[in-house]
């Protein structure tokens, strides 16, 4: 049986998820066509059930690569400071190490103080940083860094790791 590695794998699901759309919309021009009342309906290169078949073939395809790549998502792993990590938990914690990143880059952005809007003349409002913001900058640098470590160390695995699927047909 053929291989294909785990990254070639992601691109091979997004051809095939192109290619059903594109004989999804080949069945539409198929399925109907306008004629004069009387006339001979038109010969057509391909059947209806000859896309219906193609589309069939890919979906039975893009099902089993799907499943493959599950299942190589939870059995392989990444050591990730000290720890294993299965590919869909680092995914998953590079995703969340992201998120805080962003949320303390924003804080990073922040004034210590800074006045606010008043309602009167007479009385001085001002926002108050409960945090130090360059604090926050640089544990938002810091994480940034770390998703893009984890990041990196997914895609290696991903080039490792290796799926029993001939993608022949499609690239």
């Amino acid at each position: 049986m053929q291989k294909i590695s785990l990254a070639e794998a992601v691109k091979l699901k997004s051809v095939l998820s192109k290619r059903i759309h594109e004989l999804e919309e080949e069945m539409d021009r198929l399925a109907f066509v306008e004629i004069e009342k009387g006339s001979k309906i038109p010969k057509q290169i391909r059947s209806l059930s000859d896309v219906e078949k193609d589309i069939d073939e890919i979906r039975k395809d893009f099902r089993l690569l799907d499943k493959l790549m599950y299942e190589a998502n939870i059995i392989n792993t990444i050591l990730f400071h000290d720890e294993s990590l299965t590919i869909v938990e680092a995914i998953e914690l590079a995703t969340q190490l992201r998120a805080k990143a962003r949320k303390y880059k924003e804080y990073g952005t922040a004034l210590k103080e800074e006045y606010s809007y008043s309602y009167t003349e007479s009385v001085s409002i001002i926002k108050v940083a409960m945090f130090d913001p360059e604090t926050y900058r640089l544990q938002g640098l810091e994480l940034e860094k770390q998703a893009n470590r984890l990041s990196n160390l997914i895609n290696a695995k991903n080039y490792e790791v290796q799926l029993d699927f001939n993608s022949e047909k499609y690239f």
